[in-house]
């Protein structure tokens, strides 16, 4: 199918033509129909479906048919799109901008984080769209700057993400101001009942449209990890780096300040890094985005919020420095490259804290994901004690962390069962990029005669290796850029 074939009008088409796009993508070709009839919609689509194309093309052509009607009415907000990040809201807002471009239409992005006169004089101009993350839009409410009692269109944009970041009190404070009479679309990669249960109360009788599940990795993508000690995962980023064929690197760290130290890290080895995340102030985030679109910095650290908006074009690598508590996340994060057709590769470092993490993965997604050991820190998961899980799975809770326990599993101790090298047991630590810098609990592991910070393990049963205190490993290998069965002609 063609846009062509979506009864679209030719300002749209045309700017569509411009923008270089022909094709709809699945979501955009089962959504748009739905809504030019003016029905509601339930959408469970992860990032860069190409959702946000799915809602804004068949948003523009209706606003573009009333204005026709009333050509010199005034701007009112007819259109009001929701989403948790600033990142993201600026996307939605340059896609307004792209799609509508040839349509005598407004619109306007509002977060917080930097001043609101800019902001404001663009709502006092008038607006038929209103592209906002919840702080600032009720306190833009609250003084009087925004009314929606014309809305017509209402978007909720990653919901799942709204509510793992506390706006669920915002968003109900939103939604009671609305008209009763509206179109309303509502997006959420997943449907955990918490949203299923806001979804209900957002929307009438919705059509509903699920496309790429969240379970799944596009084809495009070599996936590899990496085994390696806490300790040693800077040394393994640097060394992986070294390779200078590898141009651009998002690199997602689990925290704020993991994040932050990671491009201290980077820096100080000579590789141009910047970090992204909630505690930057907004003109530091935009900067560090520009630069990294640019390839002017090779290496963006970010946080999985932060994340969420982030698309560059012909983004060669991943790198997950710690791997996600929660699998779905991962499917996520390596989806940001093997885009638009192009190939992509994910890397990811385990160490023996999170290997009950690689083990969901593996799960989810299907398939074990490839290991590489021919590198200069490999971490002999053998030796390694790995801490029990908690007594019982939860599920998620509200920061979005999973509650890990043995979920049906064997109980049996570590040192009872063999070691599987596509798992073992997770850490009790609960951290999330969106409520702060929370430092693994060190309390809630329990002591480990037998841990140490090294795989040498005192009274281990395999590892005969004696290495120094202070001393460099040898290395294993220097083929850091490729692993065995791929193609040879990757950088990896």
């Amino acid at each position: 199918m063609q846009f062509s074939e979506l009864s679209l009008i030719d300002p749209i088409l045309k700017a569509l033509a411009e923008e270089g796009y022909t094709t709809p993508t699945p979501i955009q070709e089962q959504a748009i129909p739905i809504l030019l009839n003016r029905r509601d919609l339930l959408g469970c689509a992860q990032t860069g479906t190409g959702k946000t194309a799915a809602f804004a093309i068949p948003i523009l052509q209706l606003l573009n048919e009333d204005r026709l009607k009333n050509p010199n009415g005034p701007r009112r907000i007819k259109t009001l799109v929701m989403t948790p990040t600033r990142e993201l809201a600026i996307q939605i807002s340059e896609s307004f901008a792209a799609y509508g471009r040839h349509l005598n239409l407004r619109h306007t992005v509002i977060f917080g984080g930097v001043s609101q006169h800019a902001q404001v004089n663009s709502l006092k101009a008038g607006v038929d769209v209103l592209i906002a993350t919840p702080g600032r839009l009720l306190d833009l409410m609250n003084q009087g700057f925004v009314s929606l009692r014309d809305i017509q269109f209402f978007v909720l944009d990653e919901a799942d993400r709204m509510l793992d970041m506390g706006f669920i009190h915002d968003v109900k404070k939103v939604i009671a101001k609305l008209p009763e009479r509206r179109q309303s679309l509502f997006f959420s990669a997943t449907m955990p009942p918490d949203v299923a249960k806001l979804a209900d109360t957002i929307l009438r009788n919705p059509a509903k449209v699920e496309v790429t599940p969240v379970s799944s990795t596009a084809d495009t993508i070599d996936q590899a990890v990496y085994f390696v000690g806490r300790e040693d995962k800077r040394k393994l980023l640097v060394h992986i780096l070294s390779d200078q064929k590898i141009k651009s690197v998002l690199v997602f760290a689990r925290t704020k300040h993991g994040a932050d130290k990671v491009v201290k890290d980077l820096l100080k080895a000579g590789i141009g890094a910047e970090a992204i995340h909630g505690n930057k102030s907004q003109n530091a985030r935009q900067r560090a985005l520009s630069n990294f679109k640019s390839r002017e910095t090779r290496v963006l650290v970010a946080t999985d919020i932060a994340a969420r908006g982030i698309d560059v074009d012909e983004l060669s690598h991943v790198i997950n420095y710690e791997l996600p508590n929660i699998p779905e996340t991962y499917v996520h994060r390596i989806g940001r490259t093997g885009r638009a057709g192009h190939d992509g590769i994910a890397l990811s470092f385990c160490d023996a804290e999170e290997t009950e993490f690689l083990r969901d993965i593996h799960k989810l997604i299907g398939k074990r994901v490839p290991v590489i050991e021919n590198h200069p820190y490999v971490l002999d998961i053998a030796t390694a004690a790995v801490t029990p899980a908690p007594a019982q799975r939860q599920g998620q809770n509200r920061n979005g962390n999973r509650q890990r326990g043995n979920g049906g599993r064997s109980t049996e101790s570590p040192n009872q069962r063999p070691f599987r090298r596509e798992g073992g047991n997770n850490s009790n630590r609960q951290a999330d990029s969106s409520t702060g810098n929370q430092p693994r609990n060190q309390q809630s592991r329990p002591a480990n005669p037998n841990r140490n910070s090294s795989p040498q393990r005192e009274g281990g049963p395999t590892n005969t290796r004696q290495t120094a205190p202070n001393a460099e490993r040898p290395s294993r290998g220097t083929s850091n850029s490729r692993f065995s069965n791929f193609n040879p002609d990757k950088n990896y």
